[in-house]
């Protein structure tokens, strides 16, 4: 236990020379227990046993046919968790030639009887919450169901006694118990329900087998009673006419028919109503077991639905904001590669409610950048095209920028001159009767009355030659659209 030598047949270690005394004491104590463990289980005191065995661990843990046998035991009360666990610890402690590796792969090969053992457990910790709810009913089918998969789990019994003694069904506590009895003889709990409804019912659980009828031990007979019934047995008989004995025997035919009817009969029936009573009882747990699980089922549903709801919610909100970050993205492309007709579409179908704070200033600026740098745009462009002789082209720019700033001096100007030259007299009007009237009585509405065609709506006369082309100008003095 110090330096993990091998040891020998003396007090000292051979290799670390300490005293190993203590060891060896303790090695000999936990083999006595387990002897006495093993005789223990060999009468079905399980309950001793398992005492003795686990003293005989707390001496020598690694006592591998101690923790076997103690797995055995475990397994017999219906523990079948416990046993697996001593059986797991053992093979660890001892890899090969072990028997707890057996053990262990003939649970794994029956995997059914496993699973049932499993859902047992299960049903048991679902009974035991059930009568701390006050489930008692339940609690009391779903107690029988399990003992049914599982006849060897004294806690089950000790249980379902319990309730039965809880509702004064004394008689059934104390059939429950007497097959628990026979599965541990001295169970301590088992006896002291035993001994509580013996108090309460006044009468003496017997827990020996009583002789059956024709099994039974025969007693022993008086010398002079064996003579009187040998002296009777040589009494000559007298023989009887052949009419009595038929009668005899019909007589005695139909006594016992009668005999066979009026005992048979009613234990037959009994029979068949216990069996009824047993299938409408396993009928009943089903029924309630399935009604439970149902109820489980529905909730699950529900709340199942609820949350595909929550989820088809949140994916929609998500698919909002993604869709308005996806139009401000493409706003901003658009503006970095100057085609602000394309930012300016995006930039309308952005939700802003759906953005952050700083997502919507971000749509605030780059709105006013890119309705101001259309404007700049359209209205370079249309003076360069009209500096180039192309009206068509200057028409279509300065439009644009005049649906964008209708009060742009330049704009105005030179979108009515585009359209003098192209020989659209009315429109050029409009434009240069538009700078007039934004600006009377100024050096630009000068220029604009020039130009004029028609003057009919006008006081002021004179006007420019058709034809000519006057050179682009840019005044700064109350250019309010000014470049």
């Amino acid at each position: 236990m110090y330096c993990g030598a091998e040891l020998s047949g003396s007090a000292y270690c051979p290799n670390c020379g300490r005293d190993i005394s203590v060891q060896r004491q303790a090695i000999v104590l936990s083999g006595i227990y387990y002897n006495q463990g093993l005789e223990k289980a060999q009468v079905r005191d399980l309950t001793g046993a398992i005492l003795l065995l686990r003293r005989s661990l707390k001496f020598n843990k690694e006592n591998i046919d101690a923790r076997n046998l103690l797995g055995l035991v475990y397994f017999e009360t219906g523990e079948a968790v416990s046993a697996f666990s001593e059986w797991v610890i053992s093979r660890n402690l001892r890899p090969e030639h072990n028997l707890a590796s057996r053990y262990i792969a003939e649970l794994e090969r029956e995997g059914a009887k496993l699973d049932v053992i499993r859902h047992t457990i299960k049903k048991y910790n679902g009974a035991l919450a059930n009568c701390r709810s006050g489930n008692v009913d339940v609690a009391e089918i779903q107690l029988k169901k399990l003992l049914t998969q599982n006849p060897k789990l004294i806690k089950g019994y000790h249980l379902l006694a319990l309730l039965y003694m809880n509702g004064n069904e004394y008689e059934k506590a104390r059939k429950l118990l007497k097959k628990a009895i026979r599965i541990d003889r001295t169970n301590t709990t088992t006896l002291r329900f035993l001994r509580e409804i013996d108090r309460e019912t006044g009468v003496v659980t017997k827990l020996e087998p009583r002789f059956s009828f024709f099994g039974g031990q025969e007693k022993e007979e008086h010398p002079q009673i064996r003579q009187s019934r040998r002296e009777k047995r040589a009494i000559p008989i007298r023989e009887t006419p052949l009419t009595v004995t038929a009668f005899s025997m019909v007589a005695g035919f139909l006594v016992g028919a009668a005999a066979i009817w009026f005992l048979f009969v009613p234990v037959r029936t009994a029979e068949i109503q216990q069996e009824a009573n047993r299938k409408v009882i396993e009928y009943s747990t089903d029924m309630a077991e399935n009604e439970k699980q149902m109820q489980l089922m529905q909730e699950e549903l529900e709340a199942s639905r609820e949350a595909v709801a929550n989820v088809n919610d949140e994916i929609a909100a998500a698919s909002v904001k993604a869709t308005a970050y996806e139009n401000l993205a493409k706003a901003v492309n658009a503006y970095n590669n100057n085609e602000f007709d394309q930012a300016m579409n995006a930039l309308s179908a952005v939700d802003t409610s759906q953005l952050s704070r700083e997502a919507r200033e971000i749509v605030l600026e780059l709105g006013g950048t890119t309705v101001a740098s259309m404007l700049q745009s359209f209205r370079a462009s249309g003076l360069m095209a009209y500096n180039n002789g192309n009206y068509a082209e200057a028409v279509r720019n300065l439009e644009k920028a005049k649906a964008i700033e209708d009060e742009d001096y330049d704009v105005l100007l030179y979108l009515g001159h585009s359209y003098r030259m192209m020989g659209d007299t009315t429109n050029a009007d409009l434009n240069y009767k538009r700078i007039i009237s934004l600006w009377p009585d100024t050096n630009r509405s000068a220029t604009a009355v020039e130009f004029v065609t028609d003057y009919s709506d006008l006081n002021m006369g004179g006007n420019a030659e058709a034809g000519e082309q006057p050179a682009p100008e840019a005044e700064n003095t109350d250019n309010a659209g000014g470049a």
